[in-house]
């Protein structure tokens, strides 16, 4: 495979980001053919992130191929050489601090038992118990453009929107619809439905579905989405939507929906799964009524790790009021769901009945966080503190636009050979208008030879049936080298998976061959 680097230029990004240069650093010799991977070996040593890298846990291909927990694993050093991880939309590699600190977290329980919740241990890098949610939230904030106050680490994203709605949906006679996508995570969907049915209203009324316009445009312009407010929007309670849709990696234009909906009387809710991380986000200053996400994605805090929400600081405020003769609540507060961890710390444990909320976001929360996943998030944030949403941006923007250009070239190639190219690219090619990933359209049939090939060759990248493959270099711990090494695997893959028979592109092939080896493509 020939492999050049196209030129690029620059582009608006309008409110979403700044407008950096992402053609790369020195100019490649457009003559190297084959030896582009000295190009990107020369981005790589140019990379200003490059350092932290250092900072992540990289599989190796020997231990993602050994049925035991391998050495290389993340215990100790290892040789083997490392994996090609392209995933980290799916679930974020492990930071080396992590380990460190759960180690600390352990420690503390087992020399301090309860005392751990109280407890300032002199050389540990974790507070106490009671804190371990204060602590993170400012660095959290950081990531989402808001304040500290607005921002909440707790639950999970499905419990995070579940809260949100039973505190935001308020359905009226006039006003009761719920504007999504009729393409969101099934969780999302489920979600909406659950709650218009639990106010007793019919789903396929209440609930406004944004369709694609054909099936082969799978992306939802700012335009068309405001057709749509426009057509319901004296009868639409609440909008939600994604940041990054997680199917075409599209990036919304979430402060022009924002304005737009709240202009016609519409609460607006995000789920940012797919956008914290990996895209500067302002909740703040966009207006944001509520959003929600989880961080075992481009946070890499774990699997099922713990999740965040913002609420915005006009919907966090509580004020003290007169108590009534009937002991009615002596503060007024947004009406919600409540916990004992969302009230005061002055009052949490006093056992009496009265709810005292915090104000803000961390009044919303229910029970006490989770000390193992909160302390995976300290190990998150003291990664993400080297450095910050814009230099991650500008990254990001440049090794996405580098596989881009990659696989442009290779689509060129297999057109020149006569076959047909063996795929298109479906997201946005705007680069304001989407994250890291890029989601690649294959020709029916081959998604199963692909993934075999890939995984045999210790490339991890996501599948979602029946003909994507989703592939997200996160700047963070991705690399130039990283970005080539897949292009030249991947064009095996499609040569190999293109030749195959039928019978076998119809197989389910599994990365040990047997059907009892369960491997993630066929898991997921």
């Amino acid at each position: 495979m020939s492999l050049s680097i196209q030129a690029t230029v620059g582009f608006d990004t309008s409110s979403l980001s700044k407008s950096p240069d992402i053609s790369g650093g020195t100019t490649p010799d457009m003559n190297m053919h084959r030896d582009s991977a000295k190009y990107a070996q020369e981005q790589d040593q140019q990379d200003p992130l490059r350092h932290l890298r250092e900072q992540f846990v990289i599989p190796s291909k020997a231990a993602l191929h050994s049925k035991t927990l391998h050495p290389a694993s993340g215990t100790q050093p290892s040789t083997d050489e490392d994996s090609i991880y392209l995933c980290g939309n799916s679930l974020g590699l492990q930071p080396t601090l992590t380990q460190k600190y759960f180690q600390q977290y352990l420690q503390t329980w087992a020399s301090k038992g309860v005392f751990g919740h109280f407890k300032e241990v002199e050389d540990s890098n974790l507070v106490p118990w009671l804190h371990v949610d204060d602590d993170v939230v400012g660095d959290m904030a950081k990531v989402v453009g808001a304040l500290p106050s607005e921002t909440a680490v707790m639950q999970t994203l499905t419990a995070n929107l579940h809260l949100m709605m039973a505190s935001f949906y308020r359905p009226t006679k006039d006003r009761y619809k719920i504007i999504l996508e009729g393409k969101a995570f099934p969780s999302d969907h489920y979600a909406v439905e659950s709650h218009i049915r639990h106010h007793e209203l019919d789903p396929e009324e209440a609930m406004i579905l944004i369709e694609p316009k054909t099936k082969e445009t799978p992306i939802l312009d700012t335009d068309y989405i405001k057709s749509i407010i426009d057509k319901h929007a004296e009868s639409t309670a609440l909008l939600l939507l994604p940041g990054i849709q997680f199917y075409t990696g599209q990036f919304f234009d979430m402060p022009t929906i924002t304005s737009y909906a709240q202009s016609k009387g519409i609460t607006v809710g995000w789920d940012l799964a797919h956008a914290v991380g990996n895209v500067p986000v302002q909740l703040h200053d966009w207006n944001v009524d509520f959003a929600v996400w989880c961080t075992y994605k481009y946070l890499n805090c774990g699997p099922g790790s713990i999740g965040g929400a913002f609420v915005h600081e006009r919907h966090g405020q509580v004020t003290a009021k007169s108590a009534g003769p009937h002991g009615e609540s002596r503060f007024e507060y947004r009406p919600r769901l409540s916990g004992w961890w969302g009230s005061s710390k002055a009052s949490r444990f006093a056992m009496e009945n009265e709810f005292h909320p915090i104000p803000g976001a961390a009044g919303f929360q229910l029970s006490n966080p989770s000390v193992a996943d909160t302390t995976a998030v300290r190990a998150s944030m003291d990664v993400f503190k080297q450095t910050d949403m814009n230099q991650l941006r500008e990254k990001s923007l440049k090794l996405t636009k580098y596989l881009e250009d990659l696989l442009d070239s290779l689509a060129k190639e297999q057109e020149a050979s006569g076959g047909g190219a063996c795929f298109s690219i479906m997201t946005p090619r705007n680069p304001a208008e989407r994250g890291a990933q890029l989601s690649v359209l294959l020709v029916p049939g081959l998604l199963d030879a692909v993934m075999h090939h890939l995984e045999k060759a210790g490339i991890v990248v996501d599948e979602r049936r029946p003909d994507v493959i989703r592939v997200a270099p996160a700047p963070l711990y991705n690399s130039y080298q990283d970005v080539f090494a897949f292009v030249q695997r991947f064009d095996e893959a499609c040569r190999e998976a293109s030749q195959a028979s039928a019978s076998q592109k119809a197989s389910t092939v599994m990365v040990d061959g047997g059907k009892e080896d369960k491997g993630w493509s066929e898991i997921k």
